[in-house]
């Protein structure tokens, strides 16, 4: 998923659908070389890391001297937003507050109106549920609602991966204006599994036929064994996320899901407007 770029922290390489990965700010002004700019890669270290990292490894990660990761640790400790755990470094709470001040996760927003719908929607099937929308090129869960006998997915909430490869992204993309689509293709159709669709022209028809049934069906595309079907969140003639059900392959069963998940999805956007 990366390509890479000179002297710019791993975790802040090019990503498809991630904007703003190599270090560049909203005018384009490549960032990386600033004081702002580092901090925000040493930040930006702990994505797809573990819990803590040592000042060795953040300043590898984020490309930086370690006496220079080193000084901006302790000024990004000082404003909250990283703190020790032990000789090593965290993401502190200040972090988990700004994150939930994003759109779609404020109070009455997206998330708020859409989990108790996916709470009836998993108290009645027993499905992994999930909740994301679409950024870039990728999908970021918002939310995930599953018990200790749903099957295991690999998803965490806050975290992405390519839309083209998950019911959630499919539905969104298929109810999403050309360009949007094109900027997919544009970035290459990402392999997850043998049975993900790399091949343009049946992406398309994929597409074509979700926005036929309002329904995206993932057969293992994006994990072996798990299967999903999801639909889009439409509000006002846009979409603006979508909702799923994942569930064994074994266990997919179109004629009954399909329904659920429709209504699940429906039933949020209703919600949602009437705010």
């Amino acid at each position: 998923m990366s390509a890479t770029t000179t002297n710019s922290s791993p975790a802040l390489r090019a990503t498809k659908g991630t904007p703003n990965r190599k270090g560049l700010g909203s005018n384009g002004r490549d960032l990386s070389s600033t004081s702002v700019g580092k901090a925000l890669h040493l930040l930006d270290s702990f994505r797809n890391a573990g819990p803590t990292l040592g000042v060795t490894e953040l300043a590898r990660r984020a490309g930086v001297p370690k006496s220079t990761a080193f000084r901006l640790l302790a000024y990004l400790e000082q404003g909250g937003f990283v703190e020790r755990a032990g000789t090593n470094y965290r993401l502190a709470w200040r972090l988990f507050e700004l994150g939930n001040r994003v759109q779609h996760c404020r109070p009455r927003g997206l998330r708020d109106v859409a989990v108790p719908h996916m709470s009836d929607l998993h108290a009645r099937t027993n499905h992994t549920v999930h909740l994301a929308v679409l950024e870039g090129s990728d999908i970021i869960y918002l939310e995930k609602i599953h018990g200790k006998s749903s099957v295991r997915t690999p998803t965490n909430v806050g975290s992405r991966v390519p839309a083209a490869c998950t019911g959630l992204g499919k539905s969104i993309l298929a109810m999403s204006d050309p360009e949007t689509v094109q900027r997919v293709l544009r970035e290459g159709l990402t392999r997850r599994t043998p049975y993900t669709i790399v091949d343009p022209n049946r992406f398309l028809a994929e597409l074509a036929a979700v926005r036929a049934n309002g329904v995206a069906i993932d057969r293992e595309e994006a994990a072996l064994g798990l299967s999903c079907v999801a639909a889009p969140i439409m509000v006002k003639g846009e979409v603006i996320g979508a909702v799923s059900m994942s569930l064994p392959s074994a266990r997919l069963n179109p004629a009954t899901n399909v329904p659920l998940i429709r209504r699940t999805a429906e039933n949020i956007a209703a919600d949602y407007r009437a705010l």
